[in-house]
């Protein structure tokens, strides 16, 4: 799962990134966005299983839906 901020939701993280990264001379960074990345182990029967107990577990708990989007990635779909 990808979990990051929503497009237009302050991301003080993601700016302190951008402007550290300018001053070590990475002039053409823009819009950094720093996000969290979890990995999870199901043991499910299927890759639709798995995908939808992450979704559940990205709206109950992973994820704060109000000002966060999240992403997920199944291996074997």
């Amino acid at each position: 799962m990808f979990v990051t901020p929503r497009e237009g939701i302050l991301d003080p993280q993601g700016r302190a990134v951008e402007h550290s990264l300018k001053s070590l001379g990475f002039e053409l960074v823009s819009g950094v966005r720093v996000g969290k990345y979890i990995v999870l182990e199901l043991a499910t029967e299927s890759p639709a299983q798995a995908r939808q107990l992450a979704e559940q577990m990205c709206e109950q708990l992973l994820a704060n839906t109000v000002i966060e989007d999240y992403r997920i990635r199944v291996e074997g779909e």
